[in-house]
Formats: structure tokens, C-alpha cells, sequence
């Protein structure tokens, strides 16, 4: 892992904590809980995944679309519950047949 991702990863982790550490909702809470007579010990696990981009993975056309083949206009782009179809990324795609599920790519 290159020195740049880890100081990225390192700031993002400040910033999760600083807003944790910050909330009066979550301060209040375990004041309550304190209040109570119970000790609080408060550990939370985030799952951040990390996936170096490569230039031709940016929206183009080895995007698949998925979805029903009604005759409305497509308006995905603004509402993607309109019209029925999402749009999947390579990863996405990559995704899927990992978990064996197999989609019928329409372009």
C-alpha cells in the first residue's frame, strides 16, 4: 500500500472519530447509559474498501445496464426507479460472478 493511501486512510479515520467524538446525540446516549450505572465501551467496525481505479473503468462503454424492456424514455440518468434499470460497473460485474449470480447484459 503506497504512502499517500495510507496518510488518506489515516485522515479518514481522524474524521470518523472527530465526528463520533463531537456528536452530542452520541455523547448524550451514553450519558444516559452511564446514568444508569453501566460503564459504556463504545467499538465500532468499519469496512472501507479501497479499489485503485484504472482510466477505462470511468463510465464508459464496458458499463453494463440492466433492467426491463419497457418502451418509456430513459430517464436512469436522472431516476434510476423510473425506467427500471441500473447501471453496473466493472466491479460491480465482478461482483456478482463471484457470488455466482449472472446478469443478461442489454446495451
Amino acid at each position: 500500500m503506497d504512502d499517500k493511501l495510507k496518510q488518506l486512510m489515516q485522515e479518514l479515520g481522524n474524521a470518523i472519530n472527530e465526528a463520533l467524538s463531537d456528536s452530542e446525540r452520541i455523547a448524550e446516549a451514553i450519558g444516559d447509559i452511564r446514568q444508569a450505572g453501566y460503564d459504556v465501551f463504545l467499538v465500532l467496525e468499519a469496512t472501507i474498501g479501497f479499489n485503485k481505479r484504472e482510466d477505462s473503468d470511468e463510465e464508459d462503454d464496458a458499463d453494463a445496464t440492466v433492467g426491463s424492456d419497457s418502451e418509456a424514455p430513459d430517464t436512469s440518468k436522472r431516476n434510476p426507479k423510473a425506467s427500471g434499470k441500473i447501471k453496473l460497473t466493472n466491479q460491480d460485474q465482478k461482483f456478482l460472478r463471484a457470488l455466482k449470480i449472472s446478469i443478461d447484459d442489454e446495451s
